[in-house]
C-alpha cells in the first residue's frame, strides 16, 4: 500500500467505532505503518451494541448457554460450537491481557471481572443439562464445570433463586468459576484510546452516507457527512464494522456478495434492579433454556452486572420491535433495506420461520404481569416494585438464502469479503464482542493472506500461544489461563 498524500486518503478506513472497529484499528496500527482512519457517526465510541446497557455483558465462552450445544432428537449433545466459542473468547482474553500487562488498558477490573457462569434447567431439560455437562466436561476447556441437582448445593450456589423455593426434583444447574462479566463499552473506549495513541485517525460525528468504487484507481470512495458538511474520503481497504448499520452501507456499494441478504431488527427489554439485598444473594450469570415451543432466541438469563462501578441484576431479554437498525437509527431503516435483490429472501424467511414470527409478536404484546411471572421462574419471590423495565440495544438478524430458502441466522457472525479482498464487513451478533479479536484476526487473514503469517509471528512475540488449539494442548491452555487470569486479575 502506498502512503496517502492528503488527510482524506487512507490505506485502511474503518467504519464504526464499536468493539470490532476499535479492535481492528488497534491491531493494524501495531502491525503496519499504514494510515488508518476510523469514522464514527456518534459523538463518542462504543455507544451502540458495545455499550454496557445494550448487551448482557457475558464473556460468552460456551460455559452456560444452551444455544451453543444443540440437542439432537436422540438426546445427544454436539459440543462443537461451544468449543469454538470458548477458544475464540480465550483469543480475545489473550489480547486484552497482553495490552493490560503493558498498561495500555488501564485497570482491568474497570472492564472485566470474574463472575460464575451457570446453566439452569427444569423438567425434561434437566436430562439435557446432565448430558451437556458430561459431554463438555470431558474436554479440557470445560474440565472444571460442576453439575448438581442437590437442593442444598443449589441454595449455596444461587441463594436468590433457591432459598425458599418449593422443593422439587425437576431442577438442576451447572457452574463454571471461569466465567466473566465484561463492560464492553468501557473496553471499547480503552481499545480506541490505545489505537489513537498509535496514530489511528478517529473522526467522530462523521456519518457515512455511501460507499462506491472509483473506476479509475479501484480505490473505495466513502461519502460522509460531518460537522463541516459533506466530504469524500478514499481508501485502499475498507472494513465496515457498523453493527446494525452495516447492511445498509453495504447496499449502497451494490456488492453482488450482499445483494440477496436482508436484515430484520430485534430490540430487547430487560428487568433491572439495584436492590442491594437482592444483589448480595445473586453473584452469577445464570442462563436458562427456551420454554417448550419457543425458539432458541428466547433464552432467559439472570445476570450480575457491574457498570460504572455499580452492581445490578438484569433479567431478560423480552423481545420488542423497532424498525430502526440502530438504537439511534432511523424509523425507515427496515423499509429502506428491502430491495429487489433481497425481497424474495425476506418473504421466504417469513414463510419458513412462522414460529419465530409468532414468538416475536407475542413478546411485543407481553404485559408487566407476564414479565413478572417469567422472572419468578428464576426468582420465586420477586416483587414488581424492585424491578424496572429498561430497553437494551438493537440487533439486526441476518436473513440469507440457505439451500434455496430464506433463513434467519440467529447466532454467529457473517463475514462479507469482496472478490479482490479490498472490502470486508461483519454482520450478526452473538457471540459478537466476546469473539471480537478472533473474528478480526480471521478477517485480516482472509483479507491479507500474504501478510498474515508475518503478522501472526509478530503477535506471538508477546502472545506465544495465539492461534494454538488450546483444547488439544494442555500446556498451552495452562499458560494462557495463567496469563489471562494474572494480567486481567481474574479468579482463575
Amino acid at each position: 500500500m502506498k502512503t496517502p498524500g492528503t488527510t482524506d486518503q487512507f490505506d485502511v478506513l474503518i467504519i464504526g467505532a464499536g468493539i470490532m472497529g476499535a479492535t481492528a484499528a488497534g491491531l493494524l496500527a501495531t502491525l503496519e505503518p499504514w494510515r488508518i482512519g476510523v469514522l464514527e457517526a456518534l459523538e463518542v465510541v462504543g455507544t451502540e451494541s458495545s455499550n454496557g446497557w445494550n448487551n448482557a455483558g457475558t464473556g460468552h465462552a460456551g460455559l452456560c448457554e444452551f444455544n451453543y450445544t444443540p440437542a439432537a432428537a436422540d438426546g445427544s449433545i454436539d459440543p462443537a460450537d461451544a468449543l469454538v466459542i470458548h477458544e475464540q473468547f480465550l483469543v480475545s482474553a489473550q489480547y486484552w491481557a497482553h495490552l493490560a500487562a503493558r498498561g495500555r488498558l488501564g485497570a482491568p477490573t474497570d472492564f472485566i471481572r470474574s463472575v460464575p457462569h451457570c446453566s439452569f434447567a427444569r423438567g425434561r431439560w434437566t436430562e439435557v443439562l446432565r448430558t451437556r455437562h458430561a459431554e463438555l466436561s470431558a474436554h479440557r476447556l470445560f474440565d472444571s464445570m460442576e453439575y448438581t441437582h442437590d437442593p442444598e448445593t443449589l441454595r449455596q450456589w444461587l441463594p436468590l433463586m433457591f432459598q425458599g423455593r418449593e422443593a422439587t426434583d425437576d431442577v438442576a444447574a451447572t457452574r463454571s468459576m471461569r466465567g466473566t462479566d465484561v463492560d464492553y463499552g468501557s473496553l471499547t473506549s480503552r481499545l480506541m484510546a490505545d489505537a489513537t495513541a498509535a496514530g489511528v485517525d478517529l473522526q467522530l460525528e462523521t456519518r457515512v452516507r455511501g460507499i462506491s468504487r472509483d473506476p479509475e484507481t479501484e480505490n473505495w470512495r466513502i461519502r460522509a457527512q460531518g460537522a463541516n458538511g459533506d466530504r469524500e474520503l478514499t481508501a485502499t481497504y475498507v472494513f465496515v464494522a457498523a453493527g446494525g448499520g452495516t447492511l445498509p452501507l453495504l447496499q449502497t456499494a451494490r456488492l453482488p456478495e450482499t445483494a440477496a441478504i436482508g436484515g430484520f431488527p430485534i430490540s430487547g427489554l430487560f428487568l433491572r434492579t439495584d436492590n442491594a439485598e437482592l444483589i448480595k444473594q445473586h453473584r452469577a450469570k445464570v442462563y436458562g433454556h427456551p420454554a417448550d415451543g419457543e425458539p432458541a432466541i428466547s433464552v432467559p438469563h439472570l445476570d450480575l452486572r457491574v457498570l460504572d462501578g455499580r452492581e445490578y441484576l438484569m433479567f431478560g431479554p423480552f423481545g420488542a420491535f423497532s424498525p430502526r437498525f440502530l438504537k439511534r437509527g432511523r424509523l425507515l431503516d427496515l423499509a429502506r433495506s428491502v430491495t429487489r435483490g433481497n425481497l424474495a429472501t425476506l418473504l421466504s424467511a417469513a414463510r419458513t420461520n412462522l414460529d419465530l414470527v409468532r414468538y416475536l409478536v407475542s413478546q411485543i404484546l407481553t404485559t408487566p404481569a407476564q414479565r413478572l411471572k417469567a422472572l419468578r421462574v428464576f426468582v420465586p419471590h420477586a416483587r414488581a416494585e424492585d424491578w424496572k423495565l429498561v430497553k437494551a440495544g438493537q440487533r439486526v438478524q441476518v436473513i440469507k438464502r440457505v439451500d434455496g430458502a430464506g433463513a434467519i441466522a440467529g447466532f454467529g457472525t457473517e463475514v462479507v469479503l469482496t472478490g479482490d479482498r479490498s472490502l470486508a464487513a461483519l454482520l450478526g451478533a452473538s457471540p459478537g464482542a466476546s469473539a471480537s479479536v478472533g473474528l478480526v484476526l480471521d478477517l485480516l487473514k482472509r483479507s491479507f493472506p500474504e501478510r498474515y503469517p508475518a503478522w501472526l509471528a509478530a503477535l506471538r512475540t508477546d502472545m506465544p500461544d495465539l492461534g494454538s488449539e488450546l483444547n488439544a494442548d494442555p500446556a498451552a491452555l495452562a499458560r494462557v489461563r495463567e496469563q489471562v487470569g494474572g494480567h486481567l486479575r481474574l479468579d482463575w
